[in-house]
C-alpha cells in the first residue's frame, strides 16, 4: 500500500522486511533516478574496519551470482544508463540513471548489486590496488590531508573522525571474508531505503522492489551515536607545496535537529563573492584567491567549515581576519546580507526541486533519519523565518565553542600557535 507524504507527488511503501520504498512523481520528465541507500558508512566501521564500506562499495559492481563485472556495466550502458555508487561517513549508495519505462528493470539490477554480490577473490586483488592508488592520491593532495586532520580534531576517537576511504593497512588486509560479514551484518530491511524519481509506474516499481528485496532479512537498525565535539588544532609540514592549505570549524545542528540555521549562518558568511568572507579575504585583503564556506550536514552532526589556501605568511592574518567576522556576524547580522542568504538558498533548493538525482537523495536521507520526507514548501518557510538574531546567536555559539582547525603545505615556523593565538584558541 501507498503512502503519501507532506510532499506532493510522493509517496512512500514499506515492504514486510522493513524496506521502504519513496517514489517521486515527476511528469513530463522522460529519465529516472533511482538509488538505494544503506545505513552504513565509515562512522559505523570503528578503526580496525575503517574503510571496509568503501570497499564494498566498490566490489559491489566486480561480480554477483549471474554476472561478470563486465556484464554488469553493458547491461547498464546498453539501455543508456548511468551506474554509480558512492560512501559516506554514515551511508552507502548506489544509483542508476536512464529512461523511466526502464525505472522498475534499475531496482532489480541495483538489487542483484546490493544484494548478489559475491566479491570475488581476484577482483578484489585488483580493487585492491585501484584503492591503494586512490589513497595515494589522497596522500599527495595537500587540501584532502587537511580535512582528514580537521575530522581527527572535531571528534577524536569516534568514528565520526575516520576517514570515509580507509587506512592503508585495512585496505591492504581485507579479505573476501570480511566483506561478506560485514555486508551479512550491516545490509539489512531496516537499514534500506529505495528511491524513484521520474514519471514512472508505482505498481511496477513495487513489484520489481518486492523481487529484489522482499528477501532481505529485515534486521535492526544500525546504531550510532552522535560525536560530542572536540576541537582543537594540528599541523603537518609537506614538501613541495607553495602554499598553505587550511580548515576551520564548529559544530551546527545535524539532520536530525533538522534546524536550517547552521546552513543559513554558512550563506550569510561565504556564499558568492559579495558575501563577508568573500568580500573580506579576496577583493579587500588579497589574502586568498580560494576561500570557501559551507554547511556539512549529516544524521547526526553538521560542520560549520572554512577552507583557504593562502601565501604562508599570510596564514595567521587569514584566520584572524576569520575571527574577526566571525564577531562581527554574532554582533549583528545586515539585513542585506540575510536577504542574500535566504535568496541564494532558496534558488540552490528549486534547482535541486529540477534534478530527479537530488530529489531521490534528499528523500532517501530523510527517511534513513528522520524517518519521514520533509514538504520542501514547509522547509523552504522555515528557511525563509531564521531570522537574523538567530543567526547572530549561531555565531556567537561558535565562538564560545573551541574551533578545531588544520593547516597542511608549506606553513610558517610555529604555525601552531599561530593558529592558536589568531582564532583564539
Amino acid at each position: 500500500m501507498l503512502h503519501p507524504t507532506d510532499e506532493p507527488g510522493t509517496t512512500i511503501a514499506t515492504l514486510a522486511n522493513g524496506v521502504r520504498v519513496v517514489m517521486i512523481d515527476l511528469p513530463g520528465v522522460g529519465s529516472a533516478s533511482v538509488s538505494v541507500f544503506v545505513r552504513t558508512g565509515s562512522a559505523h566501521e570503528g578503526a580496525k574496519l575503517n574503510g571496509i564500506s568503501h570497499v564494498v562499495e566498490h566490489m559491489a559492481f566486480k561480480g554477483t551470482r549471474t554476472r561478470d563485472c563486465q556484464r554488469i556495466n553493458l547491461d547498464a550502458e546498453r539501455l543508456g544508463a548511468e551506474v554509480n555508487a558512492h560512501t559516506d561517513k554514515d551511508h552507502t549508495a548506489f544509483h542508476m540513471r536512464g529512461l523511466a519505462d526502464d525505472a522498475p528493470r534499475f531496482v532489480r539490477m541495483l538489487g542483484d548489486i546490493v544484494r548478489e554480490s559475491t566479491f570475488p577473490a581476484d577482483e578484489l586483488e585488483r580493487e585492491r590496488r585501484v584503492i591503494l592508488h586512490e589513497i595515494a592520491d589522497d596522500e599527495d593532495d595537500p587540501l584532502t590531508i587537511a580535512f582528514q586532520l580537521f575530522d581527527r580534531e572535531c571528534f577524536g576517537a569516534h568514528p565520526a573522525a575516520l576517514p570515509v576511504i580507509g587506512r592503508r593497512a585495512n585496505i591492504e588486509r581485507f579479505t573476501r571474508d570480511d566483506l561478506l560479514g560485514y555486508v551479512q551484518r550491516q545490509y539489512s530491511g531496516e537499514n534500506v531505503v529505495i528511491g524513484v524519481a521520474g514519471e514512472v509506474d508505482a505498481a511496477a516499481l513495487l513489484e520489481a522492489a518486492e523481487a529484489a528485496f522482499g528477501g532481505l532479512p529485515r534486521g535492526a537498525q544500525n546504531g550510532l551515536i552522535a560525536p560530542a565535539w572536540n576541537g582543537g588544532l594540528v599541523t603537518k609540514r609537506l614538501t613541495g607545496c607553495s602554499q598553505a592549505q587550511v580548515v576551520i570549524g564548529w559544530p551546527i545542528p545535524s539532520l536530525v535537529d533538522d534546524d536550517p540555521v547552521g546552513i543559513v549562518a554558512a550563506a550569510v558568511l561565504g556564499e558568492g563573492m559579495s558575501s563577508p568572507l568573500l568580500d573580506r579575504i579576496r577583493e579587500r585583503k588579497g589574502l586568498a584567491y580560494y576561500t570557501h564556506c559551507s554547511a556539512d550536514v549529516l544524521g547526526l552532526w553538521g560542520q560549520f567549515v572554512i577552507e583557504a589556501s593562502v601565501a604562508s605568511e599570510q596564514l595567521g592574518e587569514f584566520c584572524a581576519e576569520v575571527r574577526a567576522l566571525m564577531r562581527e556576524l554574532a554582533r549583528g547580522v545586515e539585513p542585506i546580507h540575510l536577504e542574500r542568504a535566504r535568496n541564494q538558498l532558496t534558488v540552490r533548493a528549486l534547482r535541486s526541486a529540477e534534478q530527479p538525482f537530488r530529489r531521490v537523495e534528499e528523500a532517501c536521507l530523510d527517511l534513513l533519519f528522520l524517518g519521514r520526507v520533509r514538504s520542501r514548501a514547509q522547509s523552504l518557510t522555515r528557511l525563509r523565518r531564521v531570522s537574523a538574531a538567530r543567526v547572530e546567536d549561531a555565531f556567537a555559539a561558535m565562538l564560545k565553542t573551541p574551533a578545531a582547525a588544520a593547516a597542511t603545505g608549506r606553513l610558517p615556523r610555529q604555525a601552531g600557535d599561530r593558529l592558536a593565538e589568531r582564532l583564539g584558541a
